[in-house]
């Protein structure tokens, strides 16, 4: 069994592919998605996607890491990171928990999980524009609002981690288990609040307390 990962090609159409795919993929899911539909909304044909992507399975994975890093870039540009921590982690946790929980998110997960054991750079390109950009960027902002006295944080990376985990409460394990299909805003909004409140209390400072 080969461990290499597929090649994918760059070239003058593979923005062109890549949008139309991601049009199909989010509206059909990975199963329901064709390659023939992805050719006709890419408006190219199947020989030149496939010149780019070998198989579907990797241009989802592509995709996918592209659909991450514009996620992150989105909540980056929407929230005022000099705001009140509670706000700031509130916005944050609420856009984080809204997108693993999508059908597309939950697909993303799992086809990861599915070929990073044959494909193991799949794994890593998706860990690195997903988890790791999250972990990066709440670590930089925790360092900022400590020195705004806002927050008391002795582990910046670990901090990350931890409020990432907060955001999955109850409402991941059920949804990759498949115990639960979706969920609601109203369990969503739940879980975001139940996050914040923890690090609060673990990392608030009084300083916090007054700028709400």
């Amino acid at each position: 069994m080969s461990l290499s990962t597929p090649q994918v090609r760059k070239g003058r159409k593979y923005d062109q592919v890549l949008e139309g795919a991601r049009a199909v993929f989010l509206a059909d899911g990975f199963e329901g998605a064709s390659v023939d539909e992805i050719a006709r909304v890419a408006a190219v044909s199947k020989a030149t996607l496939y010149s780019y992507f070998p198989d579907k399975r990797v241009l989802f994975m592509e995709v996918a890491t592209a659909e991450c890093a514009r996620q992150a870039k989105e909540a980056l540009d929407h929230i005022d990171m000099d705001a009140a921590p509670r706000k700031v982690l509130y916005e944050t946790a609420y856009h984080f928990l809204r997108f693993i929980t999508s059908t597309f998110g939950l697909q993303v997960f799992r086809m990861c999980v599915a070929e990073s054991d044959r494909f193991p750079a799949i794994g890593q390109s998706f860990y690195n524009s997903g988890p790791v950009m999250m972990q990066s960027e709440m670590a930089e902002y925790f360092e900022a609002a400590e020195a705004r006295g806002v927050l008391k944080v002795d582990d910046y990376m670990l901090a990350a981690d931890q409020f990432g985990e907060l955001c999955k409460a109850d409402i991941w394990p059920r949804l990759i288990f498949g115990v639960s299909k979706s969920v609601t805003e109203a369990e969503i909004t739940r879980v975001v609040e139940g996050a914040v409140d923890m690090f609060m209390a673990r990392y608030g400072t009084e300083l916090e307390g007054e700028s709400r």
